[in-house]
């Protein structure tokens, strides 16, 4: 049987402009702008700042707010009170001291935007070296398609049998086996090199044949890329010596061919370095003795509210009856004015809390901007919550996403919150600073013979850092180097 019941509950619920503030919290510099654009567009009371603008402050803006009042106030009898609250500025002029955000710009600069340059990209490069090649129209148009195909390395990845099937049926080029393998042959040694390459083996041997080495050791390095392969890559240097019958000193300058040879010929098209281009969000730059820190916030676009709408809800003011089309546009009037008041005091707050949270970033990790990587503090998000007064979640969305520029170099936010481990001094060691040690040791090793990861554990308990070697293999991992074996040079 089917019972109604009346429960009381209390539940936490953010605000409108609560969420519009965290959300704003998380963009970086280079989204703000994005939804400072997106903003203008939707809310007519907001407006991009030019130059001979009328400035409004808070002052005038309340003068015009007492003068609205005084109307109202006149009219009381006549009016009513729904209407009355729809030309009320006080909820949403004084919620609070709000700040018109204006960008740090100079009186005389230009609003301008910048065009990209074009760059050609290398795509663009090979076929325009197809199209002056002595193939056939057909061979050009299966070229296309073999150039469309490769990967972000500039490999072939796909089986040139398959294309040859696809340009037959589906692209309806007429072309034969051998004209096609000829084809792919052209592209190869096209510029860059061992472009269109199947695999690594044909990549280095492409470019071998190409490049202009001493006859000898160039002769040797090709027989050590068709015959011993697998050795080469592993890095059996004894095993090849004994199967190619060659000395030390002739595997040595072989292999020196080889490590000039590129193996991503298609890697570092500029236009994917375009598209992953960081903006900081922080400048931290030492001034005297203290570092100070800069929001990186003069690409935003400036905006503040748009006098005329605050002008046409006073336009009206000495009236004793207001028609409802007017109340109307009151209405809308003020929905606009408001929304636009949360926006510019929620961008307001952002720069408040960003430069509060690295502040107080740069306090604790001083050393690191001091000395560098290798005086980096272990810290995680709960410290700077607890130094700042904030939530976790809070110093998570700043955190997320955001770049710093310091005389150190370009680093993510979270590059500063790691774990540490324990010393013999009693102090913890941050693990990206046991990573910069690491480093260090590997790049010191004896190149003949490199340190096991067991090897470089011991070293790093003799400095007083107990580590466990799996611990190390995670951080070299992590570091992308690979195992001793494969560090091996001659």
């Amino acid at each position: 049987m089917l019972t109604i019941n009346q429960k009381l509950s209390q539940q936490q619920k953010l605000t409108p402009q609560q969420i519009q503030y965290q959300k704003l919290l998380q963009l970086n510099a280079m989204n703000l702008e994005q939804r400072i654009k997106e903003e203008l567009e939707i809310n007519p009371a907001l407006e991009l700042e030019t130059n001979d603008e009328i400035e409004l402050s808070l002052e005038d803006l309340g003068e015009k707010e007492e003068e609205l009042e005084k109307s109202e106030t006149e009219s009381e009898e006549e009016v009513d009170s729904a209407e009355k609250e729809e030309i009320n500025l006080e909820e949403f002029m004084h919620d609070g001291d709000v700040e018109i955000f204006k960008a740090n710009k100079s009186e005389d600069e230009e609003n301008y935007q910048l065009v990209p340059p074009k760059f050609e990209t290398l795509t663009d490069k090979l076929i325009e070296q197809l199209h002056l090649s002595e193939l056939n129209d057909n061979q050009i148009s299966f070229g296309e398609l073999i150039i469309g195909n490769l990967d972000s390395d500039g490999y072939l990845k796909r089986d040139i049998k398959d294309l040859i099937e696809e340009a037959r049926e589906l692209d309806e080029i007429e072309i034969t086996d051998e004209e096609a393998y000829e084809t792919l042959n052209t592209i190869q040694n096209l510029d860059p090199p061992g472009i269109a390459a199947r695999n690594l083996q044909e990549c280095l041997l492409i470019q071998l044949r190409k490049g202009k080495f001493e006859p000898y050791y160039k002769f040797l390095a090709e027989e050590i890329l068709t015959k011993a392969f697998n050795d080469f890559v592993n890095k059996r240097y004894d095993a090849i010596q004994k199967n190619l019958n060659m000395t030390v000193d002739n595997l040595k300058k072989a292999i020196e061919i080889i490590n000039k040879l590129n193996p991503k010929p298609g890697e570092g098209n500029i236009i994917s370095e375009m598209a992953n281009q960081i903006t900081p969000d922080f400048i931290v730059e030492k001034i005297d003795d203290d570092w100070v820190v800069t929001l990186n916030d003069r690409i935003a676009m400036s905006v503040t509210l748009r006098k005329e709408y605050l002008d046409m809800l006073e336009k009206d003011k000495g009236k004793r009856k207001i028609s409802e089309n007017e109340k109307e546009m009151r209405k809308f009037l003020k929905e606009k004015i408001d929304s636009a008041k949360w926006f510019i005091a929620s961008i307001q707050q952002r720069r408040q809390t960003l430069l509060k949270i690295m502040q107080a970033i740069v306090e604790e990790q001083r050393d690191f901007f001091e000395e560098g990587p290798k005086a980096l503090k272990p810290m995680i998000y709960k410290d700077i919550a607890d130094k700042v007064g904030m939530d976790i979640s809070t110093i998570s969305r700043v955190v997320n996403g955001k770049y710093v520029q310091s005389s150190q170099g370009i680093h993510e936010l979270k590059y500063f919150f790691s774990e540490g481990l324990s010393s013999d001094n009693g102090e913890d060691v941050s693990n990206k600073k046991i990573k910069e040690l690491i480093k260090e040791i590997i790049s010191n090793e004896p190149k003949d013979s490199p340190y096991s990861d067991e090897e470089i554990a011991e070293i790093l308990n003799e400095q007083g850092i107990h580590i466990a070697r799996r611990t190390v293999a995670k951080y070299r991992e992590q570091l992308k180097l690979p195992v001793a074996r494969l560090r091996k040079q001659l």
